[in-house]
């Protein structure tokens, strides 16, 4: 048992018991991770009224600018590598996350910068939204109303989307994204219809019933997920560029939630270099020293071993100007399983659903983002409280 001067609390172990005890995973929720993550879809439908009420038409009337630049950290940082994935290659200018304060030394007022930020006062947010005020870039920001990054958009008389903030920044994530992409849809970047929204809501409200906690672990893939990667070192691989997205969201959310160390990337970087992984102390070195007759269920107690989770995308028109054709990136998809196979490293795979990129984007995440959780609950662990991120924020803002 870990008892620390820092609040932490928990099992080393997972306690695969938990997970189908819902008055026993509620009582190890209190602040309800469960209950915001399963809201994605209410998030959805909530931010783009939100987005509607700004009147976002107004950012056409200065026509397409140089470049967008999305400004903010943690979760709402990862809303411009969405941005940048949904509006794919044929997006007519370039999309760039930015997680610093301030904005890049080439932003002049040609550009546009979305700040984003949860709390609304972050300082990468602010730093990006005075940072373009000053230098003449049109400016939008997303973030709680009354904050202090409203007052920031209000003395330079940009459009500010108030989304209220009703859980972590980490369980945000479509409601901090959904406003980036109706604003980049006005200056005509992405295609994104009104039905495109409706469908992702309605693909993350059937996900969070499949995975609500009083579905047993049998029949919910996301309890199946995390008592899978208990006691592992996980590696997050995505197929395609959306895929990619996903398995990065799905390596902040272990981290924070279940404090796990993850490796994650896109598939066609690991083939370079990262696939070596399974060769290793952790993979297959490991796994050779497994009993050929133990149950391949049966956790082992000693060693820590690699657990392969793989997003595959398939991609939606084998048209899309695309860097990697869609039969190659499924010939990496099958090459790495077979790899892992070979190595004895089990391997769990995400296939993503729906008809629109956003959907798709949405299938990848939302069992992982609950798999985080369970993961957490498994150990004893409160996803909520982190305190190590609560500290790192007192001593920085020393």
């Amino acid at each position: 048992m870990i008892d620390g001067t820092a609040g932490v609390s928990g099992h080393r172990h997972a306690d695969e018991r938990l997970l189908d005890d819902p008055q026993a995973l509620v009582e190890r929720d209190p602040g309800g991770m469960l209950r915001h993550t399963a809201s994605a879809g209410a998030q959805v439908r909530e931010s783009a009224a939100l987005a509607a009420e700004a009147n976002l038409s107004v950012l056409a009337d200065d026509g397409r600018p140089r470049a967008v630049v999305i400004a903010g950290i943690g979760t709402a940082g990862r809303t411009g590598d969405v941005l940048a994935t949904v509006a794919g290659p044929r997006c007519p200018v370039p999309v760039i996350a930015h997680r610093s304060a301030g904005v890049p030394g080439w932003v002049g007022a040609a550009d546009m910068v979305i700040a984003i930020s949860a709390s609304g006062r972050s300082p990468e947010a602010l730093g990006a939204a005075e940072a373009a005020h000053r230098r003449g870039a049109r400016l939008v920001a997303v973030g709680p109303p009354d904050s202090q990054l409203q007052s920031v958009a209000e003395r330079a008389r940009a459009p500010f989307i108030p989304v209220p903030r009703r859980a972590p920044a980490r369980a945000s994530l479509w409601g901090l994204t959904v406003p980036v992409l109706l604003a980049a849809r006005a200056l005509g970047l992405v295609k994104v219809n009104e039905a495109d929204l409706a469908e992702t809501a309605a693909r993350l409200d059937a996900d969070a019933d499949r995975c609500r906690p009083t579905a047993e672990s049998f029949v919910n893939p996301a309890k199946s997920l995390a008592l899978g990667l208990a006691g592992s070192v996980p590696i997050v691989w995505g197929s395609s560029p959306l895929a990619s997205v996903a398995a990065r969201r799905f390596g902040d959310t272990l981290s924070a939630n279940a404090r796990y160390p993850v490796v994650t990337g896109a598939l066609g970087e690991a083939g370079r270099g990262r696939v070596g992984l399974l060769d290793g102390v952790f993979g297959g070195l490991a796994e050779g020293e497994r009993d050929i007759f133990a149950d391949t269920e049966e956790p082992v107690a000693e060693g820590t071993r690699l657990r392969l989770v793989l997003l595959r995308d398939g991609g939606l028109n084998a048209e899309d100007d695309a860097d990697e054709p869609l039969a190659v990136e499924e010939r990496r998809a099958e090459a790495v399983q077979t790899l892992a196979e070979r190595r004895g490293v089990r391997c769990d795979v995400v296939t993503a659903e729906g008809g629109s990129a956003l959907e798709r984007l949405a299938s990848l995440v939302a069992v992982p983002d609950f798999a985080s959780i369970y993961l957490a609950l498994a150990h004893g662990l409160d996803p909520m409280a982190v305190p190590a991120i609560t500290e790192m924020k007192e001593l920085s803002n020393q």
